[in-house]
């Protein structure tokens, strides 16, 4: 029987599907990429904001379509929506077989063997449940099917948060912060190297603060020194740093280690002091451009991201604004804003002053529209340097490689584009010179070395 799987959401979600992947794999099962002729479909889902949970819904409609035109006999969803919504999904989207909680993912073969069992033993409607307690140990195994094409990939490295902003769900279909021990961390990342990745991606709702559960302390910065010593390894990169957990030891680290990316995601939300009590955030502006200027202190070449949340209830004019300004004083390398979600269930949900949805959405733009100006005069100011550039592809039509520095982050940031007549290979770090800036991408020429 064929497998079709689809992994919507952030990449934490996607170290889940791998990991399902990897599973399934070694039961002997066969995966196809045409959804047409996939006998049993998997959909790990998501439902951080309205959006994604709204994403979530249609395409498991759209896919269970294939139960009455295609092969299509069993179709399964995991992830947050399965987990938030586990007691009523079923009604409300009958043409499901199977949920499998977030704490679960170990069991999707135990989960498919009875599905497939209830159909072969003529009991077509009944539905199987599989939810683990949100507190159970995360899962480990240093067995993943690879889908970001075998040249980088994600380390996710703990599992919840312990922090409860107002606004989101994650606590509640994640469970509190659980760090997964160091020493199946490096297994893992040892399994990467071998298997040929190049690039290793630090991921969990909440990165600075691993190990405090397990080990007493934040342990980042001795996770980070045993991947560096990882034979293969070339970049190390760190995603979702909160700034108020950042200490000098964790910017010690990646001063020093070569192969840890000159890059830090720092999600700020906002930075009005009373937008930020609000969320429940645990900072404050004035901390906030402390830490900004520290990094670019610290670590020369520093390459900043953040993200940002539009129309939060009770987001004035005046706090808007004050974004504005900081958001252009401030010249983030890279920048998102999403608009406010109202997540039922969350505190936010129920706060005075929700900001209208057009309201919300003109702030984005706006904010975007800066950003776009900033980054636009940060990549022109790097035409002349030469960059380290990870390539992933060939574009044949423009006939020029494709790939990323370490400024980039997959799916997020910019590409650099090099014109080489050579031949290269997906996965070759290569050096080239910065010729021209194209908006938010690069290009430049290969130095011949």
């Amino acid at each position: 029987m064929k497998i079709f799987f689809v992994s919507l959401g952030c990449d934490k979600n996607l170290v889940d599907s791998e990991k399902m992947l990897g599973i399934l794999s070694g039961k002997g099962y066969e995966f196809t990429d045409d959804e047409a002729d996939a006998d049993i479909i998997i959909i790990n889902t998501c439902c951080f904001i309205g959006d994604a949970k709204e994403e979530s819904i249609s395409e498991i409609i759209r896919l269970g379509e294939l139960k009455k035109s295609g092969n299509l006999k069993v179709l399964i969803a995991g992830g947050c929506l399965a987990q938030r919504y586990a007691d009523e999904i079923f009604g409300d989207l009958p043409e499901l077989d199977a949920v499998i909680g977030t704490m679960s993912i170990g069991k999707i073969a135990e989960v498919l063997d009875e599905v497939l069992a209830n159909k072969s033993s003529g009991k077509e409607n009944e539905k199987v449940k599989e939810l683990t307690p949100l507190d159970a140990v995360p899962f480990s195994d240093p067995h993943r099917s690879l889908t970001t094409g075998g040249h980088y990939a994600y380390l996710k490295i703990a599992e919840g948060c312990n922090k409860r902003c107002t606004y989101c769900i994650i606590p509640y279909v994640r469970g509190s912060y659980r760090s997964i021990p160091m020493e199946d961390l490096v297994k893992e990342a040892q399994s990467l190297a071998e298997g040929g990745v190049k690039e290793l991606i630090l991921v969990a709702q909440e990165t600075t603060l691993y190990g405090t559960d397990i080990y007493g302390h934040k342990a980042l910065p001795e996770l980070l020194r045993k991947l560096c010593a990882i034979d293969g390894l070339k970049w190390i990169r760190v995603l979702y740093a909160y700034p108020e957990e950042i200490t000098d030891e964790i910017i010690d680290v990646m001063a020093k280690e070569p192969k840890i990316c000159k890059y830090l995601d720092l999600p700020i939300q906002h930075c009005s002091d009373d937008v930020l009590r609000r969320m429940g955030r645990r900072t404050s502006k004035k901390s906030i451009e402390e830490l900004v200027e520290k990094l670019r202190t610290r670590i020369p070449g520093m390459c900043l991201r953040t993200s940002l949340i539009s129309g939060f209830p009770g987001e004035t004019q005046e706090e808007f604004e004050e974004l504005y300004r900081f958001v252009n004083d401030t010249e983030f390398d890279r920048l998102g804003v999403f608009t406010y979600s109202r997540e039922e269930g969350t505190p936010a949900a129920e706060m005075p002053d929700q900001i209208d949805e057009e309201i919300a959405a003109s702030r984005r733009d706006e904010i975007m529209e800066l950003q776009q100006a900033v980054s636009f005069d940060l990549n022109e100011s790097h035409v002349g340097e030469e960059l380290e550039v990870l390539i992933e592809g060939y574009l044949p039509d423009e006939h020029v490689y494709v790939g990323r520095t370490y400024r980039d982050a997959p799916g997020v940031d910019g590409l650099f584009f090099v014109n080489f007549e050579g031949e290269l290979m997906t996965g070759d770090i290569v050096r080239a010179k910065v010729t021209e800036a194209l908006g938010y991408d690069l290009s430049g020429v290969m130095i011949n070395e």
